[in-house]
């Protein structure tokens, strides 16, 4: 077994001076010399023995101090012959010792003499250095084979041997590999050989070589070292190509490591994998390469290197993939046993194709044929094969498929039975050819050579409406032969289909399956009669017959006509011949105790006669029930009747369909007590009447009647209402039933709803329960067909509701909207309730205004002062010697500067007018006013009489301005500081009119704003009404006119004082406001 191993730089080496050294034992010399003494036995320690072959002790040892090697003089071993040996060297070859110890002893001719015991422990076993017999290089693959001879024949034997292999790079010699082999001597010189790949194309670099070994030989006790390095052999390449990259075209192992280089004259600037750039190695001069990782699966055209100089591109291909892979399910079968067919799954892909795609090889070990499989291409999951011809008299098969590619190869091996293994070829023309009725026979052809054995076929039978049948029929085989089956227990006149398929008796697999064959068997007579059925017609003078049609497993083949004749005691006549496909007859009788028989005929004879009893027995105690189906089918049931000896009919109908009523029937044994009906024409929601009849030796007689529904639905139309009555406080309703084909179940009830509401108003989801104000009312006594509805509103709309529901849902709804009568009794009420009402606050509101008239009128109508009786300036002698009274000067006043404008209107208009009073004039104010604005009119109780320019009379008319200082009457002698105090705005009292507005409407603005900052009395404030001139003037003395007034009644151009004004001391009035507590309270009076 050879072990690798790679070297990492280090290198040991077993040094020589590492072998034991002997022991001395004694000495010639003087005793009583010490020093010499252990100087002699120091330099003995220098002995030292080696053996190459464990055959012989080559011994070396040094001289002692002050004594010539070429002194010694013999040396002597004491064993058990005790020789010596004359020598003059310190070296000397002895034949191996046996084991245990022996002593040694050197003579010098000075006299010296030096013992010392020897053990084969003491000696090495040092193998001779090996030599190399060749070294070649593939330079293709990079390869390197060593061959070298162990010489085992100089060794003792068996011995394990272990080999090291170095390997050199040049020019620096650097290694690059350190191997370790291990083999086995076996006595005879046997010549090894060593293969190794280099990472580094050959062609890039010298490769040296040199080996050396060590001898493991169990029966030596000594120590065993290396033996020394072998000479170099070098390895280097002849360059016969212009190629400069290498390794050219090579495949690798996909996911492998892997160097490239490059040997270009000129300086190499980048190398390239594909796309990518990888970083330059620089190996020697300008020789480069670039090492790649983990190389991916290439291309089918491969994966481009590429290395880039100034002038020139230099570039090779590499191919990646894997080995073949074990092929999968080698399987080998044979068809007619004359060729073998083997097929396999080539397993992963390998990822190489043209010529280095897989090639497959299949043998045959025993016969020694074999067949190869190549293809350039290679696909995903598909299945090879390969075949080769058998020959006659060979059973067993020894197979071994190989697969191979540049990576590697793989193999798998089968052995197999080929008469195990048939697998026969699609049988053909298949034939069938009738016997009988119910017999017929099967032929096909099969190729192949089948003689050695039976066949196992399988036919496949398939009719109408029925399970497939496969019945199988072994056959003996023959070559190239047509092959004849039977079959049997078919039904007449049926289709059937027929196809077929093979296999050995042993079974490996199925032939695949014949083309089918349809056929027709011949026709048989009917196996039974008809099932037939009787109706009277509603004036029981006709009989109606039924009969249904033969099932085509009974019929046998195409019915042609069938045949009614009826029978009595008396005797029995054929009635009629009914043509096929008709499956009723209507015949006349003069009684019905008559047998009826009908008899179904085809081209192969006639069916067994079905008989009926035309009498049918009373029965009075049938009573109508109900019964509702699930799915398509409904569930009858009845108790046993031991009168009833043939058998029991049912029959149904659609109830809407008028007598006779008939849809169908069947007939159940008479010993059955239930049965389900089952039908393709029952329909959910329809009405069906079921009739249990049963049969004794007279006729039959009703037992049940049913009515039912094989699913209830929900009614399809709602119940038509009409209102009977209407009062103030009730509804009475009236509905009609709901006809049985729109009702769609068996009806459960009514559900009445009914609630306040408008025509106009949006619909009332009624259905909803959160709705309080709906009231429901559920009826489930369908008898009942009437309702009313009580504890209602007058003259109120309600909106009515009618649904009706069977087991199957809700049906629509029907509705309408009714107006409850009016109620007599409550209108009165309303009436009379407001007018008392009425009558009860005038009577009290009456009482309470006339014990409060006097405060009614003091608040809403209080009393005028008159201007002339006001005696404001008549102040008694009590009030004026007050600290606080005012005193009314009278003092002259004298405009600073006076603008009239005058027009020829009635009423004039004053604009920008400026007047100041001396006396209103203050300290420290500027006599120069500006002209634009407006001052304050003061004024004066003289009467200031200004004749104006005639000059300007003529322009603009006579006009006379009388003053009169109201302000100043009523400023108390106060000092200025005190009366720049004075906030005229909250004075209580009579407010003169300070300035006279021009527009109207801001005078009728300015007197609201005054009204709200004071209390008590305000003077007249419409200017419009007002006379300008003094009345002492001569327009107003001239004027004959009495309506002409000076001012207001109550105004500022008044001469008289009419309200004095109130002080801060004074009570403030109490009684200027109306409230509605002063209603309730007796004011005395004035």
């Amino acid at each position: 077994m050879l072990e690798t191993a790679i070297l990492d730089g280090r290198h040991q080496k077993m040094e020589d001076d590492s072998k034991p050294a002997l022991a001395p034992v004694g000495s010639d010399s003087s005793a009583s010399d010490d020093a010499r003494n252990w100087s002699e036995e120091r330099r003995v320690q220098d002995l030292k023995c080696t053996t190459s072959n464990t055959r012989e002790w080559a011994c070396s040892w040094s001289a002692p101090l002050g004594v010539s090697p070429g002194t010694v003089k013999d040396i002597c071993i004491k064993d058990r012959f005790h020789s010596c040996r004359r020598l003059e060297t310190t070296n000397v070859k002895i034949p191996a010792l046996s084991p245990g110890d022996h002593e040694v002893t050197i003579n010098y001719l000075n006299g010296f003499q030096s013992k010392f015991t020897l053990n084969e422990k003491d000696v090495s076993l040092v193998p001779d250095t090996p030599e190399i017999l060749d070294l070649s290089a593939d330079f293709f693959t990079s390869s390197l084979e060593l061959k070298w001879n162990d010489k085992g024949s100089a060794l003792p034997h068996p011995s394990n041997a272990t080999w090291e292999v170095k390997v050199l790079q040049n020019p620096r010699r650097e290694p690059v590999a350190l191997v370790s082999l291990n083999t086995v001597l076996s006595g005879k010189d046997t010549v090894h050989h060593w293969n190794w790949t280099s990472d580094l194309p050959l062609q890039c670099a010298t490769h040296s070589v040199s080996i050396r070994w060590h001898v493991d030989y169990p029966h030596f006790s000594g120590y065993k070292g290396w033996s020394d390095w072998s000479p170099l052999k070098n390895i280097s390449w002849t360059r016969n190509t212009e190629t400069n990259v290498f390794p050219q075209d090579k495949v690798v192992l996909a996911g492998s490591n892997m160097t490239i280089c490059c040997m270009s004259p000129t300086k190499v600037l980048s190398g390239q994998i594909g796309n990518t750039f990888r970083p330059l190695i620089h190996l020697y001069g300008e020789t480069v390469a670039i090492h790649i990782l983990n190389i991916p699966v290439s291309a089918n055209s491969g994966t481009n290197i590429i290395f880039s100089t100034d002038d020139d591109v230099y570039g090779t291909v590499i191919f990646a993939g894997y080995p073949p892979d074990v092929p999968q399910k080698l399987s080998c079968e044979t068809h007619d046993l004359k060729e073998i067919i083997c097929s396999w799954n080539p397993g992963r892909i390998t990822g190489l194709v043209g010529p280095r795609n897989t090639e497959y090889t299949l043998l045959e070990s025993i016969s020694g044929k074999s067949a190869v499989f190549f293809r350039f291409e290679e696909l995903a999951n598909e299945t090879y094969w390969l075949s080769l011809q058998m020959l006659p008299d060979q059973e067993i098969h020894n197979f071994t498929l190989t697969g191979r590619n540049p990576l590697g190869q793989a193999e798998s091996a089968i052995v197999i039975n080929i008469t195990e293994r048939v697998a026969p070829h699609v049988p053909i023309s298949l034939k069938v050819k009738d016997i009988n009725s119910a017999f017929v026979t099967l032929s096909w052809y099969l190729p192949g050579n089948f003689t050695k054995i039976n066949l196992l076929c399988q036919i496949e039978i398939c009719k109408a409406n029925a399970k497939k049948e496969v019945r199988n029929a072994t056959i003996k085989g023959a070559e190239d032969s047509t092959y004849h089956v039977a079959v049997d227990k078919l039904t007449p006149y049926t289709i059937y289909t027929f196809r077929v398929r093979c296999s050995s008796e042993t079974f490996w697999k199925w032939s695949r399956w014949s083309n089918e064959k349809r056929h027709l068997t011949t026709e048989a007579t009917p196996s039974k009669g008809p099932d037939t059925w009787r109706e009277w017609s509603s004036d029981r003078k006709n009989l109606i017959i039924y009969w249904k049609p033969l099932p085509i497993n009974e019929a046998n083949g195409k019915i042609l006509a069938y045949n009614i004749s009826c029978s009595s005691n008396e005797e029995t006549q054929s009635l009629s011949e009914i043509l096929d496909p008709q499956h009723r007859a209507e015949i006349q009788l003069n009684k019905n105790d008559y047998i009826i028989s009908v008899v179904a005929r085809n081209s192969a004879g006639s069916s067994p006669p079905s008989k009926i009893a035309t009498m049918e027995i009373p029965n009075d105690d049938v009573t109508v029930e109900q019964a509702v189906g699930i799915g398509n089918r409904i569930f009858l049931t009845w108790r046993h009747n031991p009168n009833m000896t043939c058998d029991y009919v049912i029959k149904w109908c659609n109830s809407s369909r008028s007598e006779p009523c008939l849809l169908d029937w069947i007939k159940v044994p008479s010993n059955s007590t239930e049965t389900v009906i089952e039908s393709d024409q029952f329909q959910p929601g329809v009405r069906y009447n079921f009739y249990l009849y049963g049969c004794t030796s007279q006729g039959y007689q009703l037992l049940r009647s049913i009515i039912g529904y094989i699913e209830e639905l929900a009614p399809v139309v709602a119940p038509n209402f009409t209102v009977e009555d209407t009062s103030a406080d009730s509804i009475l309703v009236k509905w009609d039933d709901i006809p049985v084909e729109e009702l769609r179940g068996f009806l459960r009830g009514y559900l009445f709803y009914f609630q306040k509401g408008e025509r106009d108003t949006p619909k009332t989801r009624i259905l909803e329960p959160d709705h309080s104000d709906i009231k429901l009312k559920n009826i489930t006594d369908i008898s009942q067909k009437t309702l009313r509805i009580a504890d209602l509103q007058g003259k109120t709309s309600y909106h009515l509701v009618l649904r009706a529901y069977t087991h199957g849902g809700l049906g629509p709804e029907k509705s309408m909207f009714v107006v409850t009568k009016e109620n007599s009794v409550g209108l009165i009420i309303a009436i009379l309730i407001p007018v008392a009402v009425a009558v009860l606050v005038g009577v009290v509101t009456s009482i309470l205004c006339y014990r409060k008239r006097e405060w009614i009128k003091e608040t809403f109508y209080p009393d005028i002062p008159n201007p002339e009786n006001c005696k404001a300036l008549q102040f008694q002698k009590s009030v004026c010697e007050g600290s606080n009274a005012k005193t009314l000067e009278m003092n002259p006043c004298t405009p600073n500067n006076v603008e009239v404008l005058e027009s020829r209107s009635i009423v004039p208009k004053i604009e920008d007018t400026e007047i100041v009073s001396p006396v209103a004039e203050r300290p420290g104010e500027s006599a120069e006013a500006d002209p634009e604005n407006h001052v304050v009119v003061s004024y004066c109780p003289p009467i200031i009489e200004e004749e104006i320019n005639p000059a300007t009379d003529e322009a603009g008319g006579a006009s006379q301005v009388v003053y009169i200082d109201v302000q100043s009457m009523y400023q108390p002698q106060a000092k200025p500081e005190e009366e720049q105090d004075i906030d005229p705005v909250v004075v209580a009292g009579y407010k003169p009119q300070m300035r006279l507005p021009i527009n109207p409407a801001v005078e009728d603005a300015m007197a609201e704003d005054e009204a709200d900052k004071t209390g008590g009395y305000r003077p007249q404030a419409n200017v419009n009404t007002w006379n300008l001139v003094s009345p002492d003037s001569p327009r107003s003395t001239d004027s004959n006119n009495e309506a002409v007034t000076f001012g207001s009644p109550c105004s500022v151009n008044s001469r008289q004082f009419l309200i004095p004004p109130k002080d801060e001391d004074s009570p403030k009035s109490n009684g200027g406001g109306w409230s509605f507590t002063n209603f309730f309270q007796n004011k005395p009076n004035d």
